[in-house]
Order: C-alpha cells, then sequence, then structure tokens
C-alpha cells in the first residue's frame, strides 16, 4: 500500500518528498570577486529549510539570486522541475515562489486590512482596481480579516500599519505574503532586530504558515534554525560547506570553525 506524504508525521513526509526548489552550479562574479560559486542546493517539497553561515559567506547573495533579485552569472535555478533562471521576479511569484518582506512591503499609511487586501487584489486579479469604490473590492474583505487572524492580528485590523509594534508589522508582511496564496515562501532574517519577547510569536507563526507550504529563509538566529528548520545549509566564501540537520551542521567541526573564526564577506 502506498501511504501519501500528506498522512505522513512532518519529519517523515519531508523526507519522502521531491525537490521544490533547486540551483545547480548558482553562480554570482562581482568584477572578479565571486560572492556564489558552484553553489548546488536542493529544497524538499514541504521542508523549513535554513540557509546560514557566518558574515561575508554569500548567503544574501545567494538568496537574492535564488529569489530572482539578481541575475545569475552561472547556473541554473529548478522551481518545481522548471528552468526559471531567466524570469523575472514578477512571474516566478505569480507561479508561486514569493519573498516576503520585500515582494511583500506593507503601505505604512493604510491599515492592516487595507493592506491585506491590496495583496489579496493582486492575487485575485482587481490590482489596478484603485479607483473603484469601496464596494467593488468589498467581497475580499472576509477573506483579507481570516488572514489577519491567522497571523494574530484580527484586534488590529483597523490600526494603520506604521503605528503597529516591529513584530506585528512582520506579522502583516506574513499576512500579505500568504495573501499571494505561495506555494513556496522565501523569507529574509525573519527575525531580524526583533526583542526577545517577538521572536517565540514569529518563529510559532512561521511554523504556522508553513502548513502545506515550502519554506526558505536566511537567518542568524541559531536558536530559532534549531528549533523551527528541518534542514540546515551551512555557506562560506560564497560555497556549501555543510548539510544536515541542526544536530549534524552545529557538531560539524567545519562549521564550528567558520563561525568562530570571524569569516569575512
Amino acid at each position: 500500500m502506498t501511504v501519501s506524504a500528506a498522512a505522513l508525521p512532518r519529519d517523515e513526509a519531508v523526507a519522502k518528498a521531491d525537490y521544490v526548489l533547486e540551483a545547480r552550479g548558482l553562480t554570482k562574479v562581482f568584477g572578479g570577486f565571486a560572492a556564489v560559486k558552484d553553489v548546488n542546493l536542493s529544497v524538499r517539497r514541504g521542508a523549513i529549510h535554513a540557509l546560514i553561515g557566518p558574515n561575508g559567506a554569500g548567503k544574501t547573495t545567494c538568496f537574492n539570486l535564488l529569489t530572482k533579485t539578481l541575475v545569475p552569472t552561472g547556473g541554473r535555478i529548478l522551481f518545481d522541475g522548471h528552468d526559471i533562471s531567466a524570469l523575472r521576479t514578477s512571474e516566478v511569484a505569480r507561479r508561486g515562489l514569493v519573498r516576503s518582506f520585500q515582494i511583500s512591503a506593507t503601505f505604512p499609511n493604510l491599515t492592516a486590512l487595507e493592506n491585506v487586501r491590496v495583496a489579496l487584489q493582486s492575487s485575485y486579479g482587481t490590482a489596478f482596481h484603485f479607483w473603484r469604490s469601496l464596494r467593488a473590492v468589498a467581497p475580499l474583505n472576509r477573506r483579507a480579516e481570516d488572514l489577519l487572524e491567522q497571523v494574530g492580528l484580527g484586534a488590529s485590523r483597523d490600526t494603520l500599519a506604521a503605528e503597529l509594534s516591529y513584530g506585528k508589522k512582520r506579522a502583516l508582511e506574513i499576512a500579505t505574503t500568504l495573501a499571494l496564496e505561495p506555494r513556496v515562501m522565501l523569507l529574509d532574517e525573519p527575525t531580524a532586530g526583533m526583542g526577545h519577547e517577538d521572536v517565540e510569536p514569529i518563529t510559532d507563526l512561521i511554523r504556522s504558515a508553513a502548513v502545506g507550504r515550502t519554506v526558505l529563509l536566511v537567518e542568524h538566529n541559531l536558536s530559532v534554525v534549531s528549533t523551527l528548520c528541518d534542514r540546515i545549509t551551512v555557506l562560506q566564501h560564497g560555497q556549501i560547506l555543510a548539510e544536515g540537520n541542526y544536530a549534524e551542521v552545529s557538531n560539524n567541526p567545519a562549521v564550528v570553525t567558520a563561525y568562530m573564526g570571524g569569516v569575512d564577506e
């Protein structure tokens, strides 16, 4: 009898899943400097996968290549088995590969509800209907309210984004990303700059948002990585240094040396 991945516990489902996002020989050269060199990365469908490394490891450049913010010098990027290397950010976003905290930037002078509704207008093909009456976009309000409830902002629906706390702004950005119905969410340092009181709620929110989809994140907070991620890729000098679960990479002598040795960008 064949057991579907959906019927398995998360760790087993991830282990049996195929790859949804891949980099093959990914390279980026600035002048004569190779910021990313021949990176082969495979992100399993349904996984929460972290890209980490000491300062200057090349993780941000790699992340920007995967999200199409930068054009690769060499190599290929595959999404669901299709080569997306030549596609624009907007094109891959429509396919379900969505980067949070940049593509889904919030509007400070709109309420939380209005921010999510704008994202929904893009998702539902009404992005250019700003000139229409509020009654015309009212059907999107229920979905926007549902998304705000999912991220714990139900009580803040009428609060301007500019007036939200830092942690709640991050939650709103995740809500606007979810409005785009991503199959793969790419999160760029989701807990950066947060106080301790905000880190755990955002970590829990990412875990909840990952149900039914794949997450790839760049994250400096190794405590977050250790509790959240199924698989971790460690970069150093623009190349993959190690890969595995947290126990495997944290006990890898090369990884320990890289973090303790003060590697420069």
